[in-house]
Parts: C-alpha cells; structure tokens; sequence
C-alpha cells in the first residue's frame, strides 16, 4: 500500500471515528475562548509551499491566555484532532516532519532542504521527543534562542534521516509510539 493510499484511507475513517469528539471539541474551544473553536495557521508544506494547517483553538485570541481547558486539549494532543483533515485534502501525512511557521524550515540550506521533500506529519520521531517541549520551553532563559540553537538542528538531523531511511513499517512503528506511548523508548 502507497503511502498516499494510507493517508487518506486511514485519515477518512479516523475523521468519521472522531467526528463527534473534534465537533465536541470545536464547541468546547469556541465556547472557552469565545471566538472560532478552530485555528487556522500558515505552515510551511512539503516543497516548501504554504498551506493552512487546522487545529483546535486552544488560546483566547484577545486575551492572548490559555484556559483550563486550552491547556487540557493541548496536553492530551486533542487539539491537533483536526488535522485529519489536513491529511485527508493531501497537505500533511501521518508521519514526517512537523509542519513549521515560515522562518524555519523554508529557510534551510544545503542537504537540510531536502527535509521539504517530504510532506509534514501529525507526528514524527522528533515530535515524540519533543512532546514536552512547551515545557521544555518554558524553562529556558531565553526560549527563541534554546530553540534556534538546540532543539531545531536537533529536530532537522532527525528529521533529514527519517528522509534518508523513511519507510511504511518505520512509519507504522512512528504511529504505534505516538498512539501507545508506554511503547515509546
């Protein structure tokens, strides 16, 4: 099976699995932050072309604040539910690097480019590294920095040999950590 054909299989019946959760969770989001429960963003895709990825909103747009609530789909992943849908229309994959906001990965050079090859992902095994990385973040003096100079060459290097060494049973063991964590080492 194509990976391609997986994606979308897999993404159509994950969305009519999950369709009342990501609706309970639209109206929950909206509901908290008083505006829109979905939030659009411009990420960088596969080539380097920009397309909007959908997540639950999370954060009052006014307030600039995370509730109780935001916090909680955050944590438990819950809010990147609608990305199903990203996967269904052909912007992401399950598995690949994740998607960033331009002035990251449309800015690489040399070999790194070849990142942009291929298709962001929901999940990867530098996102299964970095789960904690809000927090990971919030513990830095200054966390732009500790990011540009630590964890985004880290994320690069691992993301350049899933390029190198991608593969429909890595993929599948990537998707089995993410899911399963106890099997995450």
């Amino acid at each position: 099976m194509s990976k391609a054909v997986f994606d979308f299989t897999f993404a159509l019946l994950l969305l009519l699995l999950f369709s009342v959760l990501i609706l309970f969770g639209f109206l929950i989001a909206a509901l908290d932050t008083s505006s829109n429960g979905f939030f659009f963003q411009t990420r960088v895709g596969k080539n380097g072309r920009p397309f909007k990825i959908i997540k639950l909103r999370t954060i009052h747009p006014k307030k600039n604040t995370s509730s109780v609530v935001g916090k909680i789909l955050r944590k438990s992943k819950l809010d990147e539910l609608p990305q199903l849908w990203n996967v269904l229309c052909g912007d992401m994959s399950f598995v690949g690097p994740r998607p960033d906001v331009p002035g990251y990965y449309d800015k690489l050079t040399g070999e790194n480019r070849k990142i942009l090859l291929l298709k962001p992902g929901i999940t990867s095994e530098a996102a299964l590294k970095y789960a904690n990385e809000e927090e990971l973040l919030s513990k830095q003096e200054n966390p732009k920095e500790f990011n540009d100079l630590v964890l985004f060459p880290d994320k690069v290097k691992m993301n350049l040999d899933y390029y190198y060494n991608h593969t429909f049973s890595r993929d599948l063991k990537i998707i089995l950590k993410t899911v399963l964590p106890k099997f995450h080492k």
